[in-house]
C-alpha cells in the first residue's frame, strides 16, 4: 500500500515534470509570434515550476515527525510554502501588467499568430485539468494545505489560457491591441487567485480556526456525559494535523477512575470529528450545586492532603448542623502539628457551610507503608474459639465463618463473616457489628483491628 508521502511527493513531482514542459514550449512560441499574452502565459508557468518545486520541498519536510525544536511538526512549512507561492505570483502580475500598458500606450508591437500558438494554449488546458485535479484529490485526501494551494494555482492557468486564447483569435482578426488587454485580464486573474491564496496563507500562519470547527467541537464536547462546563477551548493547525487544548469542568466529588474516563471520552468525540487531530484534555475540580454537606466536608478534608474522613454524620436539629467524623494522620505526626490541621479543618467548613452548630472531630493515625504479617490463623485455635465464643454470646449471631487472624508484632488483625437473620434492616446490621467489633476490642487487647463482614442467614 502506498504511504501518504509516497503519493504526495508523486503528485508533487510530476507538477513539476508538466510545468517544466509547458514553460518551455510556451517560450518557444511566444517568442517566435512576439504574443504579450502568450509569454505570460510561459512566464506564468515557469512561475508554476518554481512553486510546485517549493511544494515538493516542502511536503518532504512537513511529514517530519515533531521533535524538541518543533513539539507542534513541521506542517507550518506548507503554508510558508504557499506564502512564498502567493509573492511570486504578485511580482509576476505586476511585470505583466507594466508591459501590457507600455504597448497599449507607448508603442505597439507586431505580433503573429500561427496554428502552433492555439495548438500550445489547447495542451496548456488539457495539462492543467488534469495537473489540477490530481493535485486536488490529494490535498483533500491527506488535507495537504501545500498541495491545495497548488491545485488553486494551476486550476487558475485553465482561466488564463482561455483568456490568452481569446487575444490571439483578436489578433488574427485585425486587433493587435486586444493581445496586451488580455495580458491584464490573465495578470488581475492571476492576482484575485494569489489574494484567495494569499489570505488562506496569512490565516493558517496566524493559527486562525477553521470557520465553524471551533463551534462544532464545543457543541460535541458539551454533549459528553460527566462534563459540566467547557472552560476554554484553543485550536490551530500545523500542516494536515490540528491540535486541540480543552480546559473542561467536572465534579469534584467523581473518583479519579470516572474523571480520566470522561476525559477520554471527550478525546474520542474530537477525533470523530477529524482524522488527524491531537488532543489534550485538562479537567478542573467543579463544586456543583448538587453537593451534599457530606461532599463538602470531604472535599475540604481531602484539599487539606489528607484521606477521605470516614464514619461522617451529619445531625441537623432546628435548622443546625452538628457535624462529626473521623480523620487520618500519618503515623509519627505530633499532637500539636495534628491538632493544629483539624482546626484549619473546622474553620474550612464553618466557613463554607451555613448553620453549622457543632463539628467534632476525632484525630486516628495510620501507617502509610506496607508492613509484614504473618498468618497465624492455624496456630492461634484457643485465641480464635475465644473469640468466637464470644461473639455468638449476642443471639443475634447465627454463626461465624471465614476467620483468618494475621499477627504484626505482637498485635493481630481478625477478619471474619457474620450470618445474621436476613428479616433484619441494614441499620440493625450496622448496630450489631458496631456492639459487636467493640466488645472485642474491650475483652481481647491484643486485636489492633477487626473487620466484620455480615452475609444473610
Amino acid at each position: 500500500m502506498t504511504s501518504p508521502l509516497t503519493e504526495k511527493k508523486t503528485v508533487a513531482l510530476t507538477s513539476v515534470a508538466a510545468a517544466f514542459f509547458l514553460t518551455g514550449i510556451k517560450l518557444v512560441v511566444g517568442l517566435q509570434t512576439n504574443s504579450l499574452g502568450v509569454l505570460s502565459e510561459a512566464a506564468h508557468s515557469a512561475l508554476d515550476l518554481v512553486a510546485a518545486l517549493m511544494t515538493v520541498a516542502a511536503v518532504m519536510v512537513a511529514d517530519k515527525p515533531p521533535d524538541k525544536e518543533h513539539p507542534y511538526g513541521h506542517g507550518k512549512v506548507e503554508n510558508v510554502s504557499a506564502f512564498g507561492q502567493t509573492i511570486l505570483l504578485v511580482l509576476t502580475c505586476a511585470w505583466i501588467i507594466f508591459e501590457a500598458v507600455n504597448r497599449l500606450l507607448v508603442h505597439e508591437t507586431h505580433i503573429e499568430t500561427s496554428a502552433w500558438s492555439f495548438v500550445v494554449m489547447a495542451i496548456a488546458i488539457v495539462v492543467d485539468i488534469g495537473r489540477s485535479r490530481a493535485l486536488s484529490r490529494i490535498a483533500k485526501r491527506y488535507n495537504s494545505q501545500a498541495l491545495e494551494a497548488d491545485a488553486l494555482h494551476f486550476s487558475s492557468d485553465i482561466w488564463t489560457s482561455l483568456v490568452v486564447i481569446l487575444g490571439l483569435v483578436s489578433v488574427s482578426m485585425g486587433y493587435p491591441t486586444i493581445d496586451a488587454v488580455a495580458a491584464i485580464m490573465v495578470a488581475f486573474l492571476v492576482l484575485f487567485v494569489s489574494y484567495r491564496l494569499g489570505r488562506r496563507t496569512v490565516d493558517a500562519l496566524m493559527d486562525r480556526v477553521p470557520q465553524g470547527m471551533y463551534e462544532r467541537i464545543l457543541k460535541e464536547i458539551e454533549h459528553v456525559d460527566g462534563v459540566d462546563e467547557v472552560r476554554s477551548i484553543r485550536l490551530r493547525s500545523s500542516g494536515a494535523k490540528v491540535f486541540v487544548d480543552t480546559s473542561v469542568a467536572i465534579k469534584r466529588t467523581l473518583p479519579f477512575e470516572r474523571a480520566h474516563a470522561i476525559m477520554d471520552s471527550i478525546e474520542r468525540t474530537i477525533h470523530g470529528l477529524h482524522s488527524n487531530v491531537d488532543v489534550v484534555v485538562h479537567a478542573e475540580p467543579l463544586e456543583s450545586p448538587d453537593e451534599t454537606i457530606s461532599d463538602k466536608i470531604r472535599m475540604i478534608v481531602i484539599e487539606k492532603g489528607l484521606r477521605a474522613p470516614h464514619n461522617l454524620e451529619v445531625h441537623s436539629v432546628q435548622g443546625k448542623h452538628y457535624i462529626d467524623f473521623d480523620i487520618e494522620y500519618q503515623k509519627g505526626k505530633s499532637f500539636i502539628e495534628a491538632h493544629e490541621m483539624t482546626d484549619e479543618i473546622e474553620k474550612a467548613i464553618r466557613e463554607n457551610l451555613d448553620s453549622v452548630q457543632k463539628v467534632t472531630i476525632h484525630m486516628e493515625e495510620y501507617e502509610p507503608e506496607e508492613r509484614s504479617f504473618t498468618d497465624v490463623t492455624a496456630e492461634e485455635r484457643l485465641l480464635l474459639e475465644r473469640i468466637r465464643k464470644s461473639m455468638l454470646a449476642d443471639t443475634r449471631i447465627r454463626e461465624t465463618s471465614g476467620i483468618a487472624l494475621l499477627k504484626v508484632g505482637d498485635s493481630y488483625n481478625l477478619t471474619l463473616t457474620c450470618h445474621i437473620d436476613k428479616s433484619i434492616t441494614l441499620d440493625d446490621v450496622h448496630s450489631i457489628i458496631a456492639k459487636v467489633e467493640g466488645d472485642l476490642y474491650l475483652q481481647f487487647k491484643q486485636l489492633r483491628r477487626v473487620t466484620i463482614h455480615a452475609e444473610p442467614y
